[in-house]
């Protein structure tokens, strides 16, 4: 630590850490506490919960060995820079998004999530938050509502990322929504759908588990992905047919499926990701003018929208987290159940 940090006597010299050594190994270690620069402070972290990206970091090699990942993380703070003003022990916080840049096209069209500074996805974490600690600007830092819990909290950013589809989809009220993938972001989706008035949602997944979570958040109707049917033509619509489909999977075929599910006109926005690559009905996209656009990351402002949608009790907060926390010792195992469908809801690491 700086020397002219102000600190808290309960940070330790050392911490442990889940490392990630190759396709699907992770070992936990113990590595020195981070020393903070002037405009720095260090979290103890309570929660911080496993991403999908996480799953293809670490369970599908996407991953830069011998690094730390984690990234929807709250906690407690326990050491201030110099510089930092504002923020005092103890605090309670989530961190926030990564700092834009302020100038190029996409910032100052107010679309963060396209700033030309952003780094590579998975590439940028220097040290990631499945660890007892981590440093992180003062500015990155979002000041958690007073009622909401550090491990309520922890589910900000992925929620974060579900309100960015939405506003993507610029799906209103009265129009019909379909979800494929009812993994975290998809059930996430759901239930920031439902707040917003959007009660017509269908939600495709093939895991059990899942599909009851989203018959318990309040889905209109739950289906296995066989049966979605794709017309045999590009110019016939689907019965009751979408106006918008999210598709949360990442998976060639639900992608397939949920674009023709589509009205004219309809939107499909693409949340999830995957290593194999889809085909895309090109026919169909241009016969009924179909959107197909991306969801990468957040609105501006999409974490403080999060940070009081949660707050609000208007989440179904507790259905979406499954209730065991986890030990930095259970990640790999935790990950291997989440790839096999066996856990629905968002696992939460407490290291």
């Amino acid at each position: 630590m700086l020397s002219d940090s102000i600190l808290s006597a309960s940070v330790p010299p050392s911490m442990k850490v889940a490392i990630y050594r190759g396709r699907g190994k992770i070992d936990v270690e113990s590595t020195s506490t981070p020393t903070l620069a002037a405009d720095d402070v260090l979290l103890r972290i309570s929660h911080c919960g496993v991403c999908g990206t996480d799953l293809h970091l670490v369970m599908e090699g996407w991953g830069r060995p011998n690094t730390i990942g984690g990234h929807e993380y709250s906690g407690e703070v326990v050491a201030i820079g110099s510089a930092v003003t504002g923020w005092e022990i103890g605090d309670a916080a989530v961190g926030g998004p990564h700092p834009y840049c302020g100038s190029c096209e996409g910032c100052l069209a107010h679309r963060p999530s396209l700033c030309d500074g952003s780094g590579t996805p998975g590439s940028n974490e220097e040290l990631g938050a499945f660890a007892e600690f981590k440093r992180v600007p003062a500015a990155q830092l979002m000041r958690i509502p007073d009622g909401l819990s550090l491990r309520d909290a922890a589910l900000c950013e992925p929620l974060a990322v579900a309100l960015h589809g939405i506003t993507q989809s610029g799906i209103v009220a009265g129009q019909r929504a379909l979800i494929t993938g009812a993994g975290p972001v998809g059930a996430l989706t759901l239930a920031a759908l439902l707040t917003k008035g959007i009660d017509d949602i269908t939600v495709s997944e093939p895991a059990r588990s899942r599909r009851d979570l989203a018959r318990s958040i309040g889905a209109t109707r739950v289906i296995e992905p066989d049966a979605i049917e794709i017309p045999p033509m590009p110019f016939t619509i689907a019965d009751n047919a979408h106006h918008v489909a999210f598709e949360c999977s990442g998976n060639p075929t639900a992608l397939r499926g949920a674009l023709a599910q589509l009205k004219k006109g309809g939107t499909l926005v693409i949340l999830g990701t995957g290593m194999e690559q889809p085909s895309l009905d090109t026919n169909r996209v241009l016969l009924n003018e179909l959107i197909v656009t991306g969801a990468y990351n957040y609105d501006e402002g999409g974490f403080a929208e999060a940070l009081e949608l949660l707050a609000s009790g208007k989440i179904a907060v507790d259905q979406l987290a499954d209730s065991r926390d986890v030990p930095l010792e259970g990640l790999i195992s935790s990950m291997r159940s989440l790839v096999a469908g066996e856990i629905a809801g968002k696992v939460l690491v407490k290291p």
